[in-house]
């Protein structure tokens, strides 16, 4: 029962309500402008083990990246555990952001809780399928990061615990459309494509 089936251009519940790591309401929508794509997380903030590796891949990543979260692509962590607080968002994420340590990355990642309806609602859009084990009282989940197009529709998919950068910014690319990055940007991602069978972007001869 746990797992990732791709939904593939499939839309996200965008009014769906969450509160963010303020404790203030947000709808799932106020983080999608019609111009920069988002990297949507499902986590869950006393992960012991699986979710921080994965995180902290992911950080690596952005590391590596010379794009910033809030200025070319939003980044969303939801929390799938319902029982979680905005405390412990607004904890978890201070954690990240004194690593990452790069002006106005604070406005460009959210960390979300909400009720168990919803957050079943946008893991189900997404085709993440976790379940809680309790006698570990752990959430057993798949290590996936999904890729979301401007209007909030599923653009691709990111296995593992390792995001290296250039493959977070083809992602990127490939789910705005062009609408963010620079030419030369627009040429590395027409030199690329998507190899399903290895997950992997790799060049494309001909283009080059």
């Amino acid at each position: 029962e746990v797992g990732v089936e791709e939904h593939l251009d499939a839309k996200l519940p965008l009014g769906l309500e969450f509160r963010d790591e303020a404790g203030n309401v947000v709808a799932l929508g106020d983080y999608f402008d019609g111009v920069k794509p988002v990297i949507l997380t499902l986590n869950y903030y006393k992960c012991p083990m699986l979710c921080g590796l994965q995180l902290n891949g992911l950080l690596d990543g952005l590391m590596e990246l010379s794009w910033t979260p809030g200025q070319e692509f939003e980044l969303v962590t939801v929390s799938i555990n319902p029982l979680e607080t905005p405390e412990l968002a607004a904890a978890k994420k201070q954690n990240y952001l004194k690593r990452l340590d790069r002006p106005g990355v604070g406005g460009g990642w959210h960390f979300l809780t909400g009720y168990e309806l919803d957050i079943d609602r946008v893991a189900e859009a997404v085709g993440f399928s976790y379940n809680y084990d309790p006698e570990t009282q752990e959430y057993a989940h798949a290590a996936a990061i999904m890729v979301i197009t401007p209007d909030g529709r599923v653009a691709r998919y990111l296995y593992g615990i390792e995001y290296p950068a250039k493959r977070l910014k083809l992602a990127l690319l490939e789910a705005a459309e062009g609408a963010v990055g620079n030419a030369l940007d627009q040429l590395i991602l027409y030199c690329y494509h998507y190899d399903p069978t290895n997950r992997r972007y790799s060049p494309v001869a001909m283009n080059i």
